[in-house]
């Protein structure tokens, strides 16, 4: 399969996603004739450039894992000038772009190569020039990733090319369900079998097959645009579904990884053999989440209702337990700061839940158990647990009261994990 199209796409990062998804997907729509990608890290441009322009991912099925060659792709550093020039110019000619980078507090960086400075130079060509309007992909896994890239690429802009550069301009959230990874491990690369990103790297790209990924609904006039990349599907309302990805989707995994981190497993798969774990992850899923958001969104849409709730966590856990994956407990688990934050994934499910007057208690549990691996000590019976959360809650405001009773349930959550482990992990269900 070759480029066979005349539209031109431009992502930002080239990680697993980008590279499994917004490139993969591109590739195979026969819609483009250009993919462009930034990259920072100068090693990886060199090697994608010196490996004929082409790179390869794997994707899990259920049965087997296959390989994917896309290519060639424009790669570019956008803290070089002339890669940074020919970034902004295929900004210019583009029609769909997608950021893919760790978090939203990287869209601004010290120097000229800045993604929000780079974006911005290329939205005000394509808008002096009368270029093609295009849509921006947000994929950073923040339910307001693209009003915050909108404002900081608008900062650059002079006020009085504003509204044409908006004109010509989307800037759309997403709901990506697609579980993803980098593969490093040589050990763990030849036992699945994966071809590395480029012949010689150190590093296999790994994705699984799953790509009914969610996108805002995009607001140009009737018939002046149309997606290259025509997998995914508009919402009218995105947030919901943003919410039932983080709550359910993410807060579960997390859940996952941290049972997993107790019980000494290395991958999420293994818990599958866990006694109980697959039904306490279930129950989490279903009757804290779900019960949740089913009662806070319900018949907005099938899937906030108890069928479509539980048809959505059964197909999730058994995604997430997909063995050609080898997604692993350390990475799901990693920076459990951030996923105790006040509106992330274990406490926001907590909040999301009490609010909803549901007590979850498996949640608590969950987070009783990231704080384990935030600190063993906070595992002691008189560790105070409010002086290490409080500030992993900031910058938000917690209203005083509500964060007097979470802090209470994962209080008491704490004590039945202790006795869990002091037991020997019996159990879990």
């Amino acid at each position: 399969m070759s480029l066979t199209g005349t539209r031109t796409f431009v992502g930002f990062g080239f990680g697993a996603i980008q590279s499994g998804l917004f490139l993969y997907e591109s590739f195979r729509s026969g819609a483009f004739g250009r993919l462009v990608v930034a990259e920072v890290l100068p090693d990886v441009v060199n090697a994608i450039r010196q490996a004929d322009r082409h790179f390869t991912v794997n994707i899990a099925h259920t049965d087997r894992i296959e390989q994917a060659r896309i290519g060639p792709i424009e790669i570019e550093n956008p803290a070089e000038a002339a890669d940074r020039e020919r970034l902004i110019e295929a900004i210019a000619q583009a029609h769909e772009l997608a950021t893919a980078i760790p978090s939203v507090k990287y869209y601004v960086s010290n120097g000229p190569g800045s993604l929000d400075w780079v974006l911005a130079a290329g939205l005000r060509r394509k808008a002096a020039r009368q270029g093609p309007p295009a849509v921006i992909y947000t994929a950073e896994n923040n339910n307001h990733a693209a009003e915050i890239l909108q404002e900081q690429v608008l900062a650059h802009i002079p006020a009085a090319e504003r509204d044409s550069v908006l004109a010509k301009v989307r800037f759309l959230n997403t709901v990506i369900g697609k579980m993803s990874g980098i593969k490093t491990d040589p050990a763990e690369i030849a036992a699945l079998q994966l071809a590395r990103v480029v012949p010689g790297s150190d590093r296999a790209f790994l994705v699984e097959t799953f790509n009914r990924i969610l996108i805002s609904k995009i607001a140009f006039e009737a018939g002046t645009f149309e997606r290259g990349i025509t997998v995914f599907e508009e919402k009218n309302n995105l947030l919901p579904f943003e919410e039932a990805k983080l709550y359910g989707h993410n807060a579960t995994h997390a859940l996952a990884a941290y049972l997993g981190a107790r019980l000494g497993v290395q991958y999420i798969a293994d818990l599958v053999t866990a006694p109980g774990a697959m039904a306490f992850l279930r129950q989490a899923f279903i009757q804290e989440s779900g019960a949740a958001l089913v009662q806070k969104y319900n018949g907005m849409d099938p899937l906030f209702t108890p069928a479509g709730y539980q048809a959505y966590a059964d197909d999730l856990l058994a995604r997430m337990t997909n063995p050609l994956l080898q997604d692993s407990v350390e990475r799901v688990g990693r920076d459990p700061q951030r996923k105790l934050g006040w509106n992330d994934r274990l406490i926001g499910t907590i909040r999301l839940a009490l609010g909803q007057g549901i007590e979850p208690a498996r949640f608590a549990f969950g987070a009783a158990a990231a704080l384990g691996e935030l600190d063993p000590a906070l595992l002691e019976p008189n560790a105070p647990l409010g002086a290490v959360l409080e500030p992993l809650w900031q910058p938000a405001v917690p209203n005083p009261a509500e964060q007097v009773q979470v802090i209470q349930l994962i209080t008491a959550a704490r004590l039945r994990l202790r006795q869990w482990l002091e037991a020997g992990s019996p159990n879990l269900a």
